[in-house]
């Protein structure tokens, strides 16, 4: 008995499972509001016309993709790089007489190594000569490497030879050889024809995800600033760059290539849609210049620039409206100073072109070459004069030399917060303050310190930063001293020769 009733349990049991399944795939089939699947949703309802524009759209993207991407490679390199190895016992030996020995105390370099470091960035093929291709990357991902692959689009890799980088601009060159005629050349376009608001696609090699591209706008142009030190200014934009998206292009929606990818403004390491790129158009000298010399060659005139506040313009007597940038020091029998410019001129426009920034300046002087002339306006207080300036190239051994920077401080205006500061109480002192002094400067030959007040230029006094450049003019001074006040005494400095 026992046995029949637990076999027709087991019979019951299997009926009711086999109910229930059969009963929740008939829920399944009559569309249970309590269960449902993707393939059984609709699809959205887009009116065509709409649609017909995000297609359009859409294959926009893909036509750029796929005509870029070929161009675009992966650049892999090798560094080599000295890393400090500790020894425990080198303090022990160094410090303890009974151990020490010439070799000990004269040379480290046993607590040195040469460790190969890899890392990789992106680049784009901007020229074809012959069967050399060249690369267009940045300084940062290329100039200091070692060995150096470059990985095509559809994976062949090649070995890479660094034809010339350069750290303040922050591009590099790379070529390599093929006798394949297909690959694929990048077009140029034109940076300056970008506005805020224009679509972009960033193309490159991510955290290693090769060939990626992503899509945003022109966030802003004229960006300057940046962790590497680069005289561009920079195309901004929201299109996602990440670590590896250096070197690669930004391309407008022609597929030209408008920006080289550089740096990213994060907390995170992370793209948070703040990325910069170098315009093109202050690149493509740069690339012939690469070819035939290595190097890029700037031009050099010989001044020290700084930006202004609204009130150090109107000590200078200049409308606050007025952009521009200071030539607040010179060097000494530079092509600046044989062509005119003086102290305190106030530069407004470099060959017709306006003068809006100190980064603008730099970079346009530097772009023009040796042994041209450049045309320079400038506002020396009220008065507008235009002087010509003959072009050197840029000596980085004369640029350092600050012997020749003259005066070899900054003159600040005695505001009303300066007085406090200094705690300058008497009202009858007048002049300019002394801040930035240069070491080695005739400045610092003078034993001028900063906080000092200049109250007259060879015993003429002066009681505005006007002043004070205008009785700077070493045009027809053999020397020059100053009286200084300081903490309540006006003394003479020696004289400074010229």
């Amino acid at each position: 008995m026992k046995k029949i009733t637990k076999n027709a349990a087991m019979i019951l049991c299997t009926a009711a499972l086999s109910f229930g399944i059969f009963n929740l795939s008939c829920k399944v089939n009559r569309g249970s509001a309590n269960v449902a699947f993707a393939e059984s949703s609709p699809a959205a309802v887009i009116p065509q016309d709409s649609l017909a524009v995000t297609q359009s759209l859409q294959n926009t993207f893909r036509s750029i993709s796929s005509n870029v991407l070929p161009a675009v490679v992966e650049v892999d390199v090798i560094e080599k790089k000295k890393i400090q190895v500790y020894n425990p016992f080198q303090d022990f030996f160094k410090n303890n007489p009974f151990f020490s020995t010439p070799e000990n105390d004269e040379d480290d370099s046993e607590n040195f190594r040469e460790q190969e470091q890899s890392s990789l960035g992106s680049g784009v093929i901007v020229r074809k000569t012959g069967k050399t291709f060249y690369v267009l990357t940045n300084n940062h991902v290329a100039g200091n490497a070692y060995k150096i692959k470059i990985k095509l689009n559809d994976e062949r890799e090649f070995d890479g030879k660094l034809v010339g980088a350069d750290p303040r601009m922050d591009v590099a060159l790379v070529s390599f050889e093929s006798d394949d005629k297909s690959i694929t050349v990048a077009k140029l376009g034109d940076s300056d024809s970008m506005h805020q608001g224009d679509i972009v696609l960033a193309l490159g090699s991510p955290l290693g995800y090769f060939a990626s591209v992503t899509q945003g706008i022109v966030s802003a142009t004229g960006r300057s600033g940046g962790q590497i030190g680069s005289i561009s200014d920079f195309i901004q934009t929201d299109a996602a760059i990440n670590q590896g998206n250096s070197g690669g292009p930004l391309v407008n929606i022609y597929g030209e290539v408008i920006g080289i990818n550089t740096w990213i403004a994060s907390s995170s390491g992370g793209s948070v849609g703040l990325g910069f790129s170098i315009p093109i158009n202050n690149i493509k000298e740069s690339i012939d210049q690469f070819i035939s010399d290595g190097k890029i060659t700037y031009g050099w005139v010989g001044v020290s620039l700084m930006e202004i506040t609204d009130e150090y313009k109107e000590q200078l007597g200049i409308d606050k409206k007025q952009t521009g940038a200071l030539a607040s020091q010179l060097f000494l029998e530079s092509p600046a100073i044989k062509g005119g410019m003086k102290p305190g001129d106030f530069i407004i426009e470099l060959n017709g072109h306006a003068v809006k920034s100190v980064d603008q300046l730099v970079r346009e002087i530097g772009c023009i070459p040796a042994g041209k002339t450049a045309e320079v306006v400038v506002l020396r207080g009220k008065e507008k004069k235009t002087i010509k300036i003959k072009i050197d190239e840029r000596d980085e051994k004369l640029v350092s030399d600050n012997s020749k920077l003259w005066p070899g401080f900054i003159a600040s205006p005695l505001t009303e917060e300066n007085r406090k500061k200094l705690k300058i109480e008497n009202e009858k002192v007048k002049g300019i303050v002394v801040t930035g002094v240069t070491e080695k400067t005739p400045a610092a030959a003078l034993r001028l310190q900063n906080g000092d007040i200049i109250c007259a230029v060879n015993d003429k006094k002066v009681e505005s930063v006007e002043d004070f450049y205008r009785e700077l003019d070493i045009s027809n001074k053999k020397e020059i001293w100053f009286d200084v006040y300081n903490e309540g005494h006006t003394i003479s400095t020696g004289r400074y020769k010229f």
